[in-house]
């Protein structure tokens, strides 16, 4: 019914966990959109005209409205939640865990331990979410442009020594996602280099943006 919607953001309410709303004022009408946690804090109340894309979920007993950063964001949730066992709540919890293209990244390769770092994706979810999403997204993604620079980042190896070293000074899995795409962007690090090298470059890019 709506695709997206123009206007300003008048206000946020968090309902704890990854559930949360933000208010948007569009020709006098305020709409209320569940997203996530990562969208409010891209979106503070302000003056300036943003545009959300929006999917309305029409129920029994009442509709919801869910906000999305882009269109790719809204077509993955889609996607997910046509997934058995997986709900709305649980869609939006993946969508805030990880970025965009490092979940559909998860999803293409198999990989249930990261999918499973999500609040409420149990292995078993995980696997199922894998199992029926990974070969219409391998070839989604390249639409989309949603690939990331693979050769650049570190071996599978290094990387979870890194994301378990990071989870456990306190950053976030969207966090630390984002810090080793930058840094393999960004650095001259080898592939196969040193862990404690990309380690350095990540707190220290972490620590300027975070």
């Amino acid at each position: 019914m709506f695709a997206y919607l123009r206007g300003t953001v008048v206000g946020h309410q968090s309902e704890g966990g990854h559930r949360s709303a933000l208010i948007l004022e569009v020709n006098g009408v305020g709409y209320r959109l569940l997203v996530t946690s990562h969208l409010l804090r891209q979106y503070p109340p302000s003056a300036e005209v943003v545009q959300i894309f929006t999917h309305l979920s029409v129920r029994e007993d009442q509709m919801l409205l869910y906000g999305f950063a882009s269109a790719a964001e809204r077509d993955l949730f889609l996607r997910l939640i046509r997934v058995n066992g997986v709900g709305p709540q649980m869609a939006l919890s993946l969508l805030d865990t990880l970025p965009l293209p490092e979940l559909v990244q998860a999803i293409v390769s198999g990989n249930t331990r990261r999918l499973s770092r999500a609040p409420g994706v149990g292995n078993k979810t995980a696997e199922r979410i894998a199992l029926e999403l990974k070969a219409a997204l391998s070839a989604w993604r390249q639409e989309m442009g949603l690939t990331t620079p693979a050769s650049s980042l570190p071996t599978e190896a290094i990387r979870e020594e890194l994301e378990l070293t990071l989870l456990a000074l306190g950053y976030s899995d969207r966090e630390i996602q984002a810090a080793l795409t930058a840094v393999a962007q960004t650095s001259t690090l080898a592939k196969n280099s040193d862990p404690e090298a990309w380690l350095r470059e990540a707190i220290t890019w972490l620590s300027a943006n975070t």
